[in-house]
């Protein structure tokens, strides 16, 4: 049987929507899509200028946000609510420090755990309580990564985050489903953004020795979620199987890490 995917449309203009990180790479494309389905997106992000520009582009709004600052997300929903009563939150800000553990400094271990996992969570915080007293339900999404799924060398924390993350997602899907509160995630591979190139070397040879996605695969396929009871959703999917079977059995992936990022590296060239 083929499935069909369906559409998440709002009537326009009826519901605003929230996208951390949202100035450019996937934010942006996500913002896109939803400016598309018919919300009213609120474009945030740490760097004010670019967020305006790509609210300009989609004919939204903009709001600089630094996703580590708790108070900020209620203040991040209020301004959403002034644009329509809130129906989507995006998280998906995120910083993509590579390499070993031992070789990041305290400032970017620090930034990982603060941007990466905090920055959903206090999010999450906020546009739940946003939800609940609209008494009308939403939907809220995390921008994982496939490297939550299993032992990814290079990227410990940064995979531990993500990892998180996941976890985080799946047990609230729980917690808020009684409030009509719909809980996603997506795991892409590796994705073609500027955040990719900032990686160290190592790190980014070992993501592109897998599938590279456009930000806009991973927007269409997030939105997708809206509107269904599914949590998360790994793209590709098969990519997905072989992560799940590496975490059964990290030896061979250990051992494996140099071969990958070997034909990371040759991709590049």
């Amino acid at each position: 049987m083929i499935r069909r995917r369906v559409a998440h449309p709002v009537p326009a203009g009826s519901r605003s929507a929230v996208v951390t990180g949202g100035a450019r790479g996937i934010g942006a494309a996500i913002a896109r899509e939803l400016a598309g389905r018919g919300y009213r997106v609120l474009v945030t992000d740490v760097d004010e200028t670019a967020a305006k520009a790509t609210a300009a582009e989609i004919g939204g709004e903009s709001a600089a946000y630094d996703v580590t600052d708790p108070a900020a997300a209620h203040a991040v929903a209020a301004r959403a609510r002034e644009l329509a009563p809130l129906g989507a939150w995006v998280s998906n800000a995120g910083v993509g420090t590579g390499g070993p553990l031992a070789d990041l400094t305290d400032a970017e271990a620090r930034a990982l755990v603060e941007i990466n996992l905090l920055g959903p969570v206090w999010g999450s915080r906020a546009a739940i309580a946003a939800f609940r007293e609209q008494d009308g339900g939403g939907d809220l999404a995390i921008t994982a990564s496939l490297s939550g799924l299993g032992p990814v060398p290079g990227l410990s924390l940064y995979a531990a985050t993500k990892a998180a993350v996941l976890s985080l997602a799946s047990a609230l899907s729980a917690e808020v489903r009684v409030d009509g509160i719909r809980v996603h995630a997506i795991n892409p591979d590796g994705v073609a953004t500027a955040l990719l190139d900032t990686m160290e070397p190592r790190a980014r040879a070992l993501v592109r020795s897998g599938v590279l996605l456009t930000p806009d695969r991973v927007a269409t396929e997030l939105v997708g979620l809206f509107g269904t009871g599914r949590v998360y959703k790994t793209v590709p999917g098969w990519r997905g199987a072989m992560m799940r079977l590496t975490a059964l059995a990290p030896g061979p992936l250990l051992r494996a890490a140099p071969l990958m990022q070997a034909i990371g590296a040759r991709k590049t060239r």
